[in-house]
């Protein structure tokens, strides 16, 4: 018998159509030892008779989240080598139209849920010298046009991360970020949150209705495409010089879109700004307002 140990992934998020999965799949290809978790394990069944470990997990639930950490510890032998944090809660709504439980859920996925995750699982990962990999993506770079609720969790995100790689540099753990741009998944397909009836924004609700699934219609990436390359990159390992040469990346950038929003970044954020009010066709928008706010005075 084989004494070498295969490399432990667990990730978050693994419903069947979403990014979550096919890194599952991507890894488990490449020879790892996957724990591909759901709030609902029974969906993933069909992993687990190919051989996957599965197991149950609610990132908002504390409980959950400690005990999917022992079943990890008994399954992996106390190692974790990479922990994915991809459960996510899409939000597309206009700022003014959120609902604060609403938005509060939101955060407790996307921010709080990998906050709980790496407090967890960090013995693991520090007896594996491992890598945490957080799930962002480019909208938290760029002006997102009703977006700015989701936007926002993946902004944390990114500060988060980066405050975490320094803290966790003694501990020989490595953080990286995967700044993802549009990529095929189920993520945005619904359900949808309405445009309340009252919204100001409710004369240009065509527009509003087209954002909804703009991820998936813009430059979107095939799935195993991305699962690909993020895997490539999350299996290069330590690398040397603290991991600035051959690692795995602090930042790994890919999707649809991302050569254009990297490039965006460097300009003034006045000037990107500008650019994107022009994208989303903002003149436009304000200008049908306007009339429609007439046409109440008349």
């Amino acid at each position: 018998m084989s004494s070498i140990r295969k490399t432990t992934v667990l990730i978050t998020g693994c419903t069947p159509g979403g990014i979550g999965h096919s890194l599952a799949t991507e890894f488990h290809r490449r020879g790892c030892h996957v724990i591909a978790t759901a709030r609902n394990p029974e969906i993933l069944k069909e992993l687990e008779t190919q051989g996957f470990s599965i197991a149950q997990l609610d990132v908002t639930d504390q409980a959950s989240v400690d005990a999917c950490k022992m079943d990890t510890e008994r399954l992996t032998g106390g190692k974790l080598d990479i922990l994915v944090n991809n459960a996510g809660r899409p939000h597309v709504i206009p700022i003014l139209d959120g609902d604060m439980d609403d938005i509060q859920k939101t955060y407790d996925v996307n921010v709080f849920g990998p906050m709980r995750t790496v407090k967890a699982f960090i013995p693991l990962l520090i007896k594996a010298r491992g890598l945490i990999v957080n799930i962002s993506s480019t909208s938290s770079q760029v002006p997102y046009l009703f977006g700015g609720i989701y936007s926002s969790t993946k902004g944390a995100i990114d500060t988060w991360s980066r405050a975490l790689r320094l803290e966790l540099e003694p501990f020989n753990v490595r953080v990286m970020v995967a700044m993802t741009g549009t990529v095929k998944s189920n993520f945005a397909s619904g359900p949808h949150r309405p445009l309340p009836k009252d919204s100001l924004y409710m004369p240009v609700k065509d527009k509003f209705e087209w954002r909804l699934t703009f991820s998936q219609k813009h430059g979107t990436f095939a799935t195993d495409q991305y699962a690909k390359a993020f895997v490539d990159n999350a299996l290069k390992g330590e690398g040397w010089f603290g991991g600035l040469i051959a690692g795995s990346p602090f930042w790994f950038w890919c999707g649809g879109l991302t050569t254009k929003v990297w490039l965006l970044t460097l300009l003034p954020r006045v000037v990107m700004e500008r650019i994107f009010s022009v994208y989303w066709g903002m003149g436009e928008m304000k200008r049908r307002i306007e009339e429609a706010a007439r046409k109440r005075v008349d």
